[in-house]
């Protein structure tokens, strides 16, 4: 209840005291509180699904999608597929905290691209993250990506000639 002995609510500073939960301005909790949270949201790792990814689990080229990204990266990897290209595909669902396996994943493929509606924001994290050359694919135009765009941006990666395959068309 409201106003129970020894259960008032405290407020006002920047920190809590670890363990009662006084204000605190001391800089070693501070940093020891700081390095609690994060400590908590990467024990959420734990919890969420592993990264999968469809196609070869390695090789040359993995493209890697969040967001609305998914369908357009879906339909390229699969037009790539059929003009005889190996490329694989995962979708993030989870970005912070990343899935326990990002690493391992991306360790595996010798380029990984990455369509993103923005300005690279993710890209940029995974090469802080795996100090790998995570190649950075932005639109920020207002539309989405089309399949053929990132089907292009695919055999431009992989050096592939982008070319009309007669065998491969697309219905968009």
């Amino acid at each position: 209840m409201p106003g129970t002995p020894g259960l008032e609510h405290r407020i006002g500073g920047l920190e809590k005291e670890d363990r009662t939960g006084n204000v605190s301005y001391d800089p070693d909790n501070h940093q020891r509180m700081t390095d609690l949270r994060a400590e908590k949201v990467e024990r959420v790792a734990l919890d969420i699904p592993v990264l999968e990814v469809d196609g070869d689990p390695e090789g040359e080229l993995l493209v890697l999608g969040w967001g609305s990204t998914e369908g357009a990266i879906i339909g390229a990897v699969i037009k790539a597929r059929k003009a005889g290209l190996r490329v694989s595909r995962a979708h993030l669902r989870y970005l912070n905290p990343f899935p326990r396996n990002l690493d391992a994943v991306l360790a595996k493929f010798n380029q990984v691209l990455v369509p993103e509606m923005n300005m690279g924001q993710l890209a940029m994290l995974l090469r802080a993250r795996s100090l790998k050359n995570i190649q950075s694919f932005p639109k920020v135009q207002g539309l989405p990506f089309m399949r053929q765009e990132i089907y292009e941006k695919i055999r431009e990666t992989l050096g592939v000639p982008v070319q009309e395959d007669s065998e491969v068309k697309d219905v968009h």
